[in-house]
């Protein structure tokens, strides 16, 4: 399997695009798929500097309801006519990020693309075939990032509180019995995440590829220390063979944790890696 960043919060080359969001291109052996869609039409300029056809995408997988993965939806719509686009159901509701803690700023999908006839929405878990399978449900409660503190949903009633992220769904690829998993920015937990992956399959995961949600973390606080350090003893016993994190992980945070993880990598726009 071909995993190439097409949009990341940074860049190996000046020659691409970047800023704060994700979006991956995967290429299995019976699929091209593309792993959410960054902020902006940047993704597309990239994908072109990559060699990467986005006409020839088959499925398509917004993580979750916010712009930095699905904001580029509308350009992936104009690009391609057949592939069918996967969301967590509520990815279009109205999503929130407090500011100085009182300024509540929009930072969901665009909601005039909803009635789109290509757009399936996951409720729980959808195996797509022997391949591919989505899922949301995360039900743990192990070492959720402390950024969700900001994140806000509009609820049916009118009333705004804490965003519970049951819009984010995750991508598991099952390559001749090694399983590899993504997520895009793993509010839920990664740890809840990897868990929830032990309803679907019998054997540990090779590869997880995604966001921590650890951004903003002061690394000096002992507060965080502890965090980092539970996150990291239960990363390394989830027995996965290797991490790739980006975006919403940070760099503080990922430096931290590499110090006591072998097997932490990072992405960045425009690299490829085999899995």
């Amino acid at each position: 399997m071909k995993v190439i960043t097409l949009f990341e919060n940074r860049t190996i080359s000046k020659e691409y695009k970047c800023k704060h969001g994700l979006s991956l291109y995967i290429e299995t052996s019976n699929h091209k798929i593309l792993f959410d869609t960054g902020t902006d039409k940047s993704f597309a300029y990239n994908a072109s500097k990559l060699g990467v056809k986005l006409e020839e995408i088959d499925i398509a997988v917004i993580s979750h309801g916010h712009y930095d993965h699905g904001g580029g939806l509308e350009t992936f719509l104009k690009l391609n006519s057949k592939a069918k686009i996967y969301m967590g159901k509520g990815a279009f509701d109205s999503h929130l990020v407090k500011i100085f803690g009182i300024i509540k700023y929009n930072i969901g999908l665009k909601k005039a693309l909803i009635n789109n006839n290509r757009f399936v929405f996951v409720d729980g878990m959808l195996k797509i075939d022997d391949e591919l399978i989505l899922f949301g449900d995360v039900k743990g409660n192990k070492l959720k990032p402390k950024g969700n503190d900001r994140l806000l949903k509009s609820f049916s009633d009118k009333s705004i509180g804490k965003d519970d992220f049951e819009h984010e769904i995750n991508l598991l690829i099952n390559e001749n019995r090694k399983y590899s998993l993504f997520c895009g920015c793993a509010h839920k937990g990664i740890i809840n995440i990897i868990e929830r992956t032990k309803d679907f399959i019998d054997c540990d995961l090779t590869t997880v590829i995604g966001g921590f949600h650890l951004m903003r973390m002061d690394i000096k606080n002992p507060n965080s220390k502890v965090f980092l350090d539970d996150l990291s003893v239960n990363l390394i016993n989830s027995n996965v063979n290797k991490y790739y994190t980006c975006h919403c992980t940070g760099e503080k945070a990922y430096s931290y944790l590499s110090k006591s993880m072998s097997n932490l990598n990072e992405l960045k726009t425009g690299m490829v890696i085999e899995v």
